[in-house]
Order: C-alpha cells, then structure tokens, then sequence
C-alpha cells in the first residue's frame, strides 16, 4: 500500500501560508513541499470549495487562507481532502475465499476500525492554530542554532 502523505503534506502548506499576509503561488508552494504546481492547485481546489482557502488571480495572486486558525481542526482539513486512508494494514478488501484469511481480514478491518476513531477523535481537538504555536516554539530553537525552517516561502 503505497504511503498517502496528503492531510500531512496540506497542513504543512496551510501553516507556511498562515505566515504570509500576501498570496502564495502554486509554484512556490510546489518548490516548498519538491512536488509539481498541478497537485499543489488540485489540492488547494478541494480546500477552496470548502472554504479553507481563496485563490486570487492575476498579477501578485495566488493562495490565501480564508480560514480562522482557531477553530479549523486537523478533522476539519482531513475532510476536505476527502477523508483518506489513515491506517493501512497490508490486506485485500476483496472477500477471502479461506477461512483463516477470513478471520484475520476481519480482526485486521476491526483494529483498523478502531485505529482510525481514535485518530479522528484527536483530530478534532488539534486546531491549526496550536500546530502554528508549535512551529512558533521550533522557530525559537531555530533562533538558536538548534533547527532550521528549510523552505520557508
């Protein structure tokens, strides 16, 4: 099962966007996260029509937040992006011929089940705000040697 990296991938966008009073470009969001311009605007489309994000034309427009940090959870952008896999167990969704495999997809379906509810769960209390204030927090150590914000816009 290959890795989906998109809720991970958004939050980092959205957070080094909320650091800019001026609209992003597909572009520099795109050398920011090393992928292409065009899933950088397939993205940011799905957050548009939820109102995460505007976009602005023309000369000087990109990407804005349209968002209040403070009350946009990391459930909130988890279902913009349309609720993918979160855990991912390495078994067939196709029912199993084999008894045996029978009872292991279900005990696997089930702890994923359960996996994905508490995941959700915690999704729903993080807000974009508090990883904001984390990234604050890094900066500071930033500031003194220990780490560094390697692509910042």
């Amino acid at each position: 099962m290959k890795f989906d990296a998109r809720l991970s991938g958004t939050l980092h966008l959205l957070l080094h966007m909320a650091e800019h009073d001026e609209p992003v470009t597909s572009a520099a969001l795109a050398r920011a996260m090393r992928t292409n311009p065009v899933v950088v605007r397939r993205t940011m489309a799905g957050l548009r029509r939820s109102g995460y994000v505007r976009s602005e034309r023309g000369h000087g427009g990109g990407w804005k937040l349209a968002c209040d940090l403070e009350s946009t959870t990391l459930l909130d952008i988890y279902r913009a992006l349309g609720s993918p896999t979160l855990v991912g167990l390495g078994f067939d969704d196709v029912p199993a011929t084999c008894l045996v495999q029978r009872a292991v997809d279900t005990a696997l379906a089930d702890a994923r089940r359960q996996a994905e509810s508490v995941l959700l769960d915690r999704f729903s209390e993080i807000t974009l705000a508090q990883l904001g204030a984390d990234f604050h927090r890094g900066m500071t150590s930033a500031d003194e040697g220990q780490l560094e914000n390697a692509h910042a816009l």
